[in-house]
């Protein structure tokens, strides 16, 4: 016998909704909230003017659209990286596996090269990828929408490629994540 959804509102998961706040921006609650969804880390990456160029996403959505291929990823307008990113005629985007938790935090830092000692690889159209990810999609951008104080930018998907039985690196609540399977009881 299956449980009623009321059913599975009990215990530890039990929340009083009349006592939800408004969604100030930069608020903690806007951010506790949002950091609550779980999602896996991408590498944005392409040579720009002959440069590696690359940014961190925790914002990459798949299956926006199966025909023609899409993604989409959001970064915000302040970003100094992708101004540049933008320009290059393809972008690669590396899925990230468990064991990457250091190449997440490189890639994402300032004020160095970001992809010193790192082992990447650029399609002919100049997207790069990063070894060792878990998948890696060739992308051009189909358009970018302002969205707050974000862009949203939708990829179209040229070509792609999966490693086999791997797991995503999972940003969650401001730490990485490991994925584990459960039984379904």
């Amino acid at each position: 016998m299956s449980a009623t959804v009321s059913d599975r509102w009990s215990g530890e998961f039990a929340h009083d909704l009349s006592n939800m706040l408004p969604a100030d921006p930069h608020s903690v609650q806007v951010r506790a909230a949002f950091n609550q969804f779980p999602a896996a880390v991408g590498a944005v990456c392409a040579l720009v003017d002959g440069e590696r160029t690359g940014l961190i996403a925790s914002s990459i959505a798949v299956g926006v659209s199966y025909d023609p291929p899409m993604v989409l990823f959001s970064v915000r307008k302040d970003s100094q990286t992708w101004p540049v990113l933008r320009r290059a005629p393809r972008i690669g985007i590396s899925i990230l596996s468990e064991h990457q938790g250091a190449v997440c935090q490189q890639l994402s830092a300032r004020g160095r090269d970001r992809f010193q000692g790192l082992t990447t690889e650029s399609g002919e159209a100049g997207a790069v990828f990063v070894q060792e990810a878990i998948s890696w999609l060739d992308c051009s951008i189909a358009a970018v929408t302002e969205a707050g104080d974000h862009e949203v930018v939708v990829f179209r998907v040229h070509a792609v490629s999966v490693a086999e039985s791997a797991n995503p690196l999972i940003y969650h609540q401001t730490r990485f994540r490991i994925l584990q399977a459960t039984r379904d009881g």
